[in-house]
């Protein structure tokens, strides 16, 4: 698993996401830490399949926001902390 400086500039919500992701992932590192364009999976943050429907219940529970697992977009939103945050941006109920 990679940790990173907290340098990184996240928004307002990839703050508040990042903050989301690390619980419901059980991820032990510092929220801040995270880099909002570093890959979520793989080589990135080293989350899993199993990570990412933990991911998506949190995503459904504080965002209002259903996301299927037969998406073809789920790559693309879960790549990192930031596409995932402009999803939500994009898609979050009034």
């Amino acid at each position: 698993m990679t940790t990173v400086s907290a340098s990184h500039d996240q928004t307002p919500l990839e703050r508040e996401l990042a903050a989301h992701l690390t619980e419901a992932v059980q991820l032990d590192m510092d929220p801040l830490d995270i880099d909002p364009e570093m890959p979520l999976f793989g080589e990135g943050l080293g989350l899993d399949s199993i990570d990412v429907l933990e991911i998506a219940l949190m995503v459904n529970t504080q965002y209002g926001i259903k996301l299927e697992s037969h998406d073809d977009d789920n790559r693309k939103i879960f790549h990192s902390l930031r596409s995932l945050a402009h999803h939500i941006s994009t898609h979050r109920p009034g």
